[in-house]
């Protein structure tokens, strides 16, 4: 083991900043607009509170769950983020191979740096493959079959992107898209950077992303693949009980790493609405501000069944490539291990409401 490894996703987050250009950086931890939604994301796990219950045996921690009748060691997961070889040259084989090795799923983006075949042969797990519906459907359509055809094992459906949210470090920066091996063959793109200043990645944006995406579309996509849908994207109790509506096999509580509508809401204060209004019909997921086991286990207890995780694992491929990869996603289940240890539960399933205290929880005291 190597001396002075780092303790938290914190520091990993430190090592990332010094080894990256600042423009990659930039690009991998900003957010829309003002930001406040971004510093939100984070926050709002702050203002959350456990209530540790003492006297019962935790000699035994089991933190294994199932999402969509596959079993996992920890409710913990790998969130889909593009352009793995910005941090690491192995890219998403790098990641793929730490998923792997702690037995979590990897959802792949569809902004992978490296090509769905060779994630899909680097290492056996489970993985479920990221998708956005471009204007020309026949491209989702490719993508979906060749995901389907190398064994992954759901379609997480992003719904929040029909046009980009405008990400002004990479405006200023004047980010170039990172290259999508996916796409090679499909698409082609002018190179040019956009006459009124921009970034390249807005470009490509606007290329490609449709903003006539609707509900009609899940349906769409659900006549081309026999693989259970998951939606990211959804913040409200309206949408999610349309998702269920339309046959979605789980809704995952994202805005998008807090990088397309500044002002959403921060996901874990948008999580028990979503939760409340799928009644149990469906898994809800939720990923976005992350970074301690405390804050996952905060998600199970409003109702989550697993938490994803992104720009921590991203820090752990900049800092350390694969290894450090797998030593964010272990650090997290350790802490995890320890929050439930020091919360009285046993399992996964005794972590409940009762376990915190959130914001919410206070002022209706106080009435």
């Amino acid at each position: 083991m190597e001396d002075n490894l780092p303790v938290n996703v914190r520091e990993y987050q430190e090592l990332a900043k010094k080894a990256l250009p600042k423009m990659h950086y930039d690009y991998i931890n900003g957010g829309a607009e003002d930001e406040y939604t971004l510093r939100e994301n984070i926050a709002a796990y702050g203002r959350i509170l456990l209530r540790p219950r003492v006297l019962i045996d935790v000699s035994k921690i089991d933190m294994s769950t199932t999402l969509l009748g596959y079993n996992m060691p920890s409710p913990i997961i790998v969130a889909p983020t593009g352009a793995h070889k910005l941090a690491n040259p192995e890219g998403e084989v790098a990641t793929a191979r730490a998923a792997a090795a702690c037995n979590t799923i990897m959802v792949l983006s569809f902004g992978s740096s490296c090509k769905i075949e060779e994630v899909a042969s680097s290492c056996d797990a489970i993985r479920f493959y990221q998708l956005y519906v471009y204007r020309r459907r026949d491209v989702s359509a490719t993508l979906v079959r060749r995901a389907e055809s190398l064994g992954f094992k759901a379609i997480v459906l992003t719904v929040d992107t029909p046009v980009l949210g405008r990400r002004e470090a990479d405006i200023r920066n004047k980010m170039v898209a990172p290259r999508m091996a996916n796409l090679e063959g499909l698409m082609s793109f002018d190179d040019d950077i956009d006459s009124k200043g921009g970034s390249k990645l807005e470009r490509f944006a606007h290329e490609t992303l449709d903003p006539s995406l609707s509900w009609k579309d899940v349906e769409w996509l659900k006549s081309i693949t026999s693989l259970p849908i998951l939606l990211k994207g959804i913040v409200t109790a309206e949408d999610a009980r349309k998702a269920v509506e339309v046959g979605a096999a789980g809704v995952i509580v994202s805005n998008h790493g807090a990088r397309q509508l500044d002002y959403a809401p921060p996901t874990i204060s948008a999580l028990e609405e979503v939760v409340k209004a799928v009644a149990g019909a469906v898994p809800v997921l939720v990923d976005g501000g992350v970074r301690r086991g405390t804050d996952v286990f905060k998600a199970l207890a409003l109702g989550a069944t697993a938490v994803m995780v992104g720009r921590p694992v991203f820090y752990g491929l900049a800092a350390r490539g694969e290894a450090g990869a797998r030593h964010v996603i272990e650090m997290l289940n350790r802490e995890l291990e320890l929050a439930m240890a020091l919360c009285g539960c046993r399992s996964v399933a005794e972590v409940t409401r009762r376990h915190v205290l959130t914001e919410g929880d206070r002022i209706r005291a106080l009435l």
